[in-house]
């Protein structure tokens, strides 16, 4: 069961861990841990590990997130507003967009999404996040007066919202320049963007995923100048479907360039691919979503190649699982994301481990893994931490997941090979 085998290698100490991998994953995470940067090469060596070498991954990502952002776990208490699912892209690996005239398309008003966000603030939300579909006849100034009525009715409410790819959508209805549009939103009371649309960042791997997607280098220009408006965002990688361990390393490396050079990202967060509702899968042409044992690498991955320049390693437990989250907050992760309240576009994938989860269950969940609780703000601010259980803790058991087929036991996961 992953359990046990969480606790195995929890069991196991950093020292003996890197003493029994091999000799060039022993060097490259002992560079890692006196601070240097790792290039390619050894992080396409980390990105390959089986047996001794991932369980010594595993190890020096939790020692580094120790060093870096200590023992709490964080969460954020926001509630997800998906707009639309009507979408004219057609990403082969999405399940959520439908065409206008589908029976279950929807496109809420205005007046629905400032009292949904309403609603969320009421039961403790600091955030909303706002991603939708990218309707054919959408007005470009729809995102604007979106921000001003939320914002007039909840102007301390902070709004995460917009995709690179809504907004490189937005630019084109509009015709606006890419810094005058974001301006535009910004000054309308956008907070900070996603860092969605982002999938793999090579332009092969995007064509097979979304031939009709915004390229590499529109995310990347999206991305920089909102950091340089003083706009925030967060960064992500999705995978399990058609790439390669390769693509997981240059893409998180491109991503701490842009942050070295930036400073705007807030966090990274793998997705894993859900794959049963989507076409990508069902043509055979990926495989069959992520796994436990890519879960737990990308993850360490991630905290081995950002080390000093994303703090911030996320979880996606609607993707994951509970059982799953745990085990890689205990392999370089350190937030367990937020409350969501209502989530579309997994679900629509096919994911099935629900669309929201409240704080005192996400807080009875850390101290499982031996961790304190701490909410937090979209960037990062800590509003409280909870040293001790309160009457609103308690396990969400009836949603704990299944695994089909079962959890991997010990070997598998010493086994895996990408």
């Amino acid at each position: 069961m992953l359990n046990q085998v969480h606790r195995e290698w929890n069991d196991i100490s950093l020292d003996r861990a890197l003493s029994a991998a091999s000799p060039a994953v022993a060097g490259a995470l002992e560079k890692a841990l006196a601070a240097h940067d790792l290039g390619f090469d050894e992080g396409l060596r980390l990105a390959t590990v089986e047996g001794n070498d991932f369980v010594a991954l595993i190890k020096v990502a939790d020692e580094l997130r120790r060093r870096e952002v200590g023992d709490h776990v964080t969460y954020v208490v926001n509630r997800n507003l998906n707009f639309t699912n009507i979408c004219i892209v057609g990403c082969a690996f999405c399940g959520f967009g439908r065409g206008a005239d589908a029976p279950d398309a929807y496109f809420h008003s205005i007046e629905t999404l400032v009292a949904k966000s309403v609603e969320a603030v009421e039961r403790g939300a600091t955030e909303v996040c706002i991603q939708g579909g990218l309707p054919r006849d959408l007005d470009g100034y729809f995102y604007v007066r979106l921000l001003r009525a939320i914002k007039s009715r909840l102007p301390g409410l902070h709004v995460h919202a917009y995709s690179p790819m809504e907004i490189a959508y937005g630019i084109d209805k509009t015709r606006l320049p890419l810094r005058d549009y974001l301006l535009m939103l910004k000054e309308a009371g956008l907070n900070s963007i996603p860092g969605t649309a982002a999938e793999i960042l090579d332009d092969s791997v995007r064509k097979s995923l979304s031939p009709n997607k915004l390229k590499v280098r529109q995310w990347i220009d999206v991305i920089r100048t909102a950091h340089s408006l003083g706009i925030p965002t967060t960064s992500t990688m999705m995978y399990g479907h058609t790439e390669l361990p390769e693509h997981w390393v240059r893409h998180i490396l491109l991503l701490r360039e842009i942050q070295k050079e930036t400073g705007g990202f807030t966090e990274f967060v793998p997705l894993g691919f859900i794959h049963p509702q989507t076409r990508l899968f069902q043509s055979g042409r990926a495989r069959a979503g992520h796994s436990t044992p890519e879960d737990l690498l990308v993850h360490a991955l991630a905290r081995v190649l950002l080390r000093g320049y994303i703090p911030n390693i996320q979880i996606s437990w609607v993707k994951m699982g509970f059982d799953l989250s745990l085990a890689c907050l205990d392999a370089g992760a350190n937030d367990f994301s937020g409350t969501l309240m209502e989530e579309s576009i997994s679900k629509s994938a096919g994911a099935t481990f629900g669309e929201s989860i409240t704080p005192g269950e996400i807080r009875a969940m850390i101290r499982m893994i031996g961790r304190t609780p701490a909410e937090r703000s979209t960037t990062y601010k800590i509003l409280k931490t909870f040293d001790y259980a309160d009457a609103e803790e308690r396990l969400p058991l009836e949603r704990l997941p299944v695994m089909a087929g079962g959890a991997p036991d010990h070997a598998q996961l010493a086994q895996a090979s990408y």
